[in-house]
């Protein structure tokens, strides 16, 4: 029998958001419950509960009637932030000590030249980073065997000192393992409960520093996914599941609880990383393949961008200081939500967050001790947001509070408190604008190609604001906005990325060869894997990248390629797509230089079955979803314009709203300015137009 249901949960740092997929009538449901750090289980518990109740029964039916329960979540990336995480040891070559602590011999680009900002938090203090005298050489000849002993040495320190993960990481492992894997087994036979990283295998690329801050970041992390993969593993399967939890990771895909415990880096981003994936399923009704994701919640707005189809990898960054090498879905994040506060810095000029008041206190508005002026107060001054409160009156909003909270800014600006207000709601929206910038313009991109696509629960009172401001045309917001990430777990595929370390020259047979046999190498180990995960050769889909650069420079990009040999015929498709690459990302290109290979990738995708877009049906009219009308100011002079406002839940397929209007649904706000169309598609996506 066919199961049921499909279960995506997102666990964020204040809710927990489930989407849940009926199988058998097409329907998609959302629901929220608090998030609880100290126990994740309990979280999904309540909110399964949730799903219960509403569906008429047993939690255990839920779920073992589920061909897929997917887990997205923040874990990782709070003991990132926090520093919580395992008591880690690094084995690397002696004199190799402190590459993580010098890195690239300068601080982070915004900070290069500033004397007063502090180091970086190093995972591994120096006492427990242990060299080993060993040497392999850029050709991968053994210049120094490895001393075994210095090895042993290393494992006995850590066996005293309490270190529970271990990441092993020589200079130029990848051109030769042999002295990597050795010392692996070293150390599985002396600390054989102790979790283990080897930079080779996680990370099988040049740059030893990158190499080696991924291993120590994926050590890290590695007891504490580890836990948290044990414990919602046995939660659902004391509830009766048939199939594996599958967790998202940051590079887009969907992995088992194993995968995410050895591979635990891929685990920092796993929240947000849904977002494009759902962003492109929800536009595909409309042939849509170029899409801006954006997300804006209480704190944070994320910003993620999809180009025909293919969403933008971020490989090699410094993540929260620590660089990391692995392909992570690029997901720009800025301070700017709902509970981002307004301030006068010291040109007396009007700022907007980054700093927040997040959940507690929260903004003045909702009436839990905040005093300061937040992004949602202002939107409530402005007649955005419905004064009887939030998520259907379960949140309720005080306008009296808001507006003394605003009115502090304004006093110090010396203007109404409704021209504060919309100066606040205009500043935070530049903030957005040039985060939607950096991902788009800066990497490339035009973003008068794309629509733009809003999740999350406050993105809808900005979005068109936001459209208006980059010159995009089209918006589509579905109904499921505010669970968009839980939503895009339930409907992506199974990845997995193997890389490889291949220096060669785009000109000769051999180059031809090597780069070939490498890709066939890692896709065999990829297909076995997914193989054994349980997919069938014709559910397999592999795609090729390659990291490129002209012979010469520092730097590479990476270039997707298609599937086909490479042979002396095909070597011009090659240097093609990297001039034309190079041409989008730096402006020029230069095709008389020869091109060189530094890398190379497979992603390999193990496909599922996606459930369908809900089907809305025709009927209820902008007429009879009228709930009356508020004033809402939508000029920087303050002036109020009356505005209707319309329940979304009256609304069927083909509803036209015309703005100046406001459409309020259960758990999120559509604030449609003036000159502005919003239909209704069966789908569940309100299309969103206007002009340039």
């Amino acid at each position: 029998m066919k199961s049921q249901y499909r279960l995506g949960i997102d666990a964020g740092g204040t809710f927990t958001d489930f989407v849940v997929a009926d199988r058998k009538n097409g329907k998609v449901k959302l629901f929220k419950a608090l998030s609880t750090p100290t126990d994740p289980t309990k979280a999904i518990e309540n909110g399964l509960k949730l799903i219960a109740d509403a569906f008429g029964v047993a939690a255990s039916d839920i779920v073992s009637n589920c061909d897929l329960c997917i887990n997205g979540t923040t874990v990782g990336l709070n003991a990132l932030i926090t520093h919580r995480g395992g008591k880690t040891g690094l084995i690397c070559t002696a004199g190799h000590e402190d590459s993580i602590e010098i890195r690239n011999g300068h601080k982070e680009d915004g900070f290069r030249y500033d004397p007063e900002y502090p180091a970086a938090t190093m995972l591994v203090p120096r006492y427990l980073r242990r060299g080993v005298r060993e040497r392999v050489i850029s050709d991968g000849s053994i210049r120094t065997a490895m001393h075994e002993e210095d090895v042993r040495a290393a494992c006995e320190l850590f066996l005293k000192e309490g270190v529970e993960t271990v990441a092993i990481s020589f200079v130029w492992s990848v051109l030769n393992t042999a002295h990597e894997l050795r010392a692996a087994a070293i150390v599985r036979e002396i600390m054989p409960n102790a979790i283990l990283t080897v930079g080779s295998e996680l990370y099988p690329q040049i740059r030893e520093y990158t190499r080696t801050s991924t291993a120590v970041v994926n050590a890290y992390l590695a007891p504490v996914m580890r836990k948290y993969v044990a414990a919602v593993d046995a939660y659902f399967k004391s509830l009766g599941a048939k199939q594996p939890v599958r967790y998202f990771q940051s590079n887009g895909g969907l992995a088992i609880g194993q995968a995410m415990t050895d591979r635990s880096v891929y685990a920092i981003n796993s929240g947000p990383a849904s977002a494009p994936q759902a962003g492109l399923y929800v536009s595909a009704p409309f042939k849509k393949r170029n899409v801006i994701t954006v997300d804006m919640g209480g704190t944070s707005f994320d910003i993620t961008l999809t180009k025909d189809g293919q969403t933008n990898l971020n490989k090699n960054i410094d993540f929260l200081r620590y660089r990391i090498g692995v392909p992570m879905i690029q997901v720009e994040t800025l301070g700017a939500g709902g509970g981002s506060i307004g301030w006068i810095d010291a040109h007396g000029i009007l700022q907007v967050g980054p700093q927040s008041a997040g959940s507690e206190p929260g903004p003045a508005c909702y009436g839990q001790g905040g005093t300061e002026a937040t992004t949602s107060d202002a939107n409530l001054v402005l007649g955005y947001l419905n004064p009887e409160g939030l998520l259907g009156g379960k949140l309720p909003l005080d306008v009296a509070k808001a507006t003394a909270a605003v009115k502090k800014v304004a006093t110090k600006l010396g203007m109404s408190v409704e021209r504060a207000a919309y100066g606040m709601f205009t500043i935070v929206n530049n903030n957005m604008v040039n985060g939607i910038r950096r991902v788009s313009v800066e990497r490339g991109y035009d973003p008068r190609d794309f629509v733009l696509v809003g999740a999350g629960g406050a993105t809808a009172a900005h979005i068109t604001s936001l459209a208006r401001e980059m010159g995009i045309e089209t918006i589509i917001l579905p109904k499921l906005a505010s669970g968009l990430c839980a939503f895009g777990q339930i409907i992506s595929d199974v990845k997995y990325n193997y890389m490889a370390t291949s220096p060669a020259k785009l000109d000769n047979v051999e180059s031809c060869k090597k780069l070939n046999s490498l890709f066939a190498k890692v896709e065999t180990q990829g297909m076995k894997h997914l193989l054994a995960d349980g997919f069938v050769k014709k559910d397999i889909e592999i795609k090729r990248s390659m990291e490129m650069r002209y012979v010469g420079q520092v730097h590479e990009c990476t270039v997707d390629i298609g599937k086909f040999e490479i042979n002396e015929k095909s070597i011009g498709k090659l240097q093609t797509a990297f001039h034309k690459r190079h041409q989008e990302l730096y402006t020029y290109a230069e095709p008389h230089n020869a091109v060189e290979v530094v890398n190379i990738e497979s992603t390999i995708y193990g496909k599922i079955e996606k459930p369908k877009l809900p089907k809305y049906a025709k009927g209820g009219t902008a007429a009879k979803a009228l709930k009356g009308y508020r004033k809402a100011i939508f000029e920087a002079s303050g002036k109020a314009t009356k505005t209707p406002i319309y329940d979304g839940e009256r609304l069927g397929a083909g509803a036209k709203i015309t703005g100046p209007a406001i459409i309020e649904e259960v758990t999120t706000t559509i604030v449609i300015e003036p000159k502005w169309v919003a239909v209704l598609d069966a789908t569940g996506s309100y299309v969103i137009t206007g002009k340039r």
